[in-house]
């Protein structure tokens, strides 16, 4: 017959090992955390007599995130937002990103640009559905040489999700006068949310037609 003071003894060093090795891996490993926010991206490529301009964003928001920042915002609830209403969205919910970039990253020629403003801000809801558009200007003058560019979206804290739509991720708005070439693929130059995760990236580049 088993001896339950026997079993007791015998289990009683393995729970402790058990404990110690979770108050371990809890002060030592990483935090892993995970998005609460979900944005399907659009990227309109702006482009001058010079060469590139900037980039034109349009970040659609998940119904979560959507139906929080109408009830706090849309003041009258009528589901549309009037310029006081985006104002407000711009002041508490879009511009504190700026810390991050606006959780844009972008490279010229393999140099960091630092996105410091954006403008022409605006937040609009269809089918309840919110999204943020504003212009990011990147100007880069074209050359007989390609000029490569990369840009990646993404929240260094991760919690915001952004990735690009499935359907028409990039738009060009292209001249005559120059030759573009456009991929949207995993940068494998980058790892990002602890090494973890390649960014998927636009890559561009562009030159004078010779």
């Amino acid at each position: 017959m088993l001896n339950k003071e026997n079993t007791c003894l015998t289990y009683r060093p393995a729970i402790v090992l058990i404990a110690i090795t979770i108050v371990i891996t809890l002060f030592t490993a990483p935090v892993f955390g995970h998005p609460h926010v979900f944005i399907a991206q659009r990227v309109d490529v702006v482009f001058d007599d010079r060469g590139l301009a900037g980039f034109r964003m349009h970040w659609q928001f998940d119904d979560m995130f959507s139906t929080m920042i109408a009830a706090d915002h849309d003041k009258d609830q009528n589901g549309q937002l009037e310029k006081p209403e985006v104002a407000s969205i711009k002041e508490k919910a879009f511009s504190y990103i700026s810390e991050s970039s606006y959780f844009t990253f972008i490279t010229i020629d393999g140099r960091a640009f630092d996105v410091k403003y954006v403008t022409d801000f605006d937040a609009v809801l269809k089918d309840k559905k919110l999204e943020y558009i504003f212009f990011i200007p990147c100007h880069v003058t074209a050359m007989e040489t390609y000029k490569k560019i990369k840009l990646a979206t993404y929240d260094p804290t991760y919690y915001s999700a952004i990735f690009f739509a499935e359907s028409r991720p990039v738009s060009l708005n292209a001249t005559q006068k120059l030759e573009i070439k456009t991929a949207v693929k995993e940068d494998p130059d980058t790892l990002i949310y602890y090494d973890m995760i390649h960014p998927w990236t636009l890559f561009l580049e562009f030159r004078e037609k010779p």
